[in-house]
């Protein structure tokens, strides 16, 4: 029988609790539900008003992981949703703005994935994002090394950068605008950040996708910017055989992490962490 919870008095079903999701520390379901059950009041203002795009790996990772953006079979009706704009047509999509919405998300066993705009309006960005994603054999210690470099590019613009993990090899360089831009503006402008960091930093950056480029140096991937892409949210758990989060750090951390394990957070790292600094993030939400 599917056990059913009240969440703020939404009734929720919750199914498998004892299956095992995360296989290399025995991470159940039941466990990822309580993680972001715990992590709601950072989590949530992260998602409000931006519909969400499902990666969804209900049997683990090495089971059937497969990406939805329309509404799921079976939402209930209290689940917000939206209309939003397509090349291929409007869709309908999901909008997680509060704890039982979550929670029922949660249960599918989803990495929850944003745009940087709001649904209020869709392709015109209050959030840039640049990816870095480290070519074997470098690892997040490059791409450290590189986010320094934004970082400080970025406020010769007068932008204040914040940094992340991105849950898996690397991370995430994200700045507030002070106003909405179209996603094509601000697109152009990250891509002109990653050439410049390229030509700055030959050995270290590349700014193109093509694979044969990209050993032991850092892709400055630029078109998460696009309105129709979307990039991991602070604070969700990662399809991976363990269960790492998308984690908020400080800039002290990124300048002196010398190893990768230094800047791999699992699910039980994260209250700790809150604890002590709060969401790192929380600049971002300030509009």
């Amino acid at each position: 029988m599917t056990p059913i919870t009240e969440v703020e008095g939404r009734r929720v079903a919750l199914s498998n609790l004892e299956k095992v999701i995360h296989p290399a520390t025995g991470f159940t379901k039941g466990e990822l539900l309580h993680y972001y059950a715990t992590t709601a009041d950072a989590l949530l203002p992260h998602l409000h008003d931006r519909p969400l795009s499902f990666l969804r790996y209900p049997d683990g990772p090495d089971g059937q992981v497969f990406f939805a953006k329309n509404v799921p079979p079976g939402t209930p009706d209290w689940v917000t949703t939206a209309e939003v704009p397509r090349s291929e047509g409007p869709a309908r999509m999901v909008l997680i703005q509060d704890l039982p919405s979550l929670i029922w998300a949660a249960n599918l066993v989803t990495e929850f994935h944003t745009p940087q705009w709001l649904i209020d309006a869709p392709g015109e960005a209050d959030r840039l994002v640049l990816d870095l994603d480290p070519g074997h054999p470098a690892t997040i210690v490059e791409c450290c090394e590189v986010a320094l470099w934004l970082r400080e590019r970025l406020a010769a613009d007068g932008v204040e950068a914040y940094a992340k993990t991105s849950g898996s090899k690397g991370l995430h360089v994200l700045a507030t605008l002070t106003e909405r831009t179209p996603s094509r503006e601000v697109t152009a402008y990250a891509k002109d950040l990653a050439v410049e960091a390229e030509r700055t930093l030959p050995h270290l950056v590349v700014h193109r996708m093509t694979r044969s480029l990209r050993p032991g140096k850092v892709f400055v991937d630029y078109s998460q910017n696009a309105a129709r892409k979307t990039t991991a949210t602070p604070y969700t758990l990662r399809a991976g055989t363990d269960p790492t989060v998308s984690t908020p750090v400080t800039w002290e951390e990124v300048a002196g992490c010398t190893d990768p394990a230094e800047l791999t957070f699992r699910a039980p790292d994260i209250a700790p962490r809150l604890q002590t600094h709060d969401d790192l993030l929380a600049p971002l939400l300030a509009r």
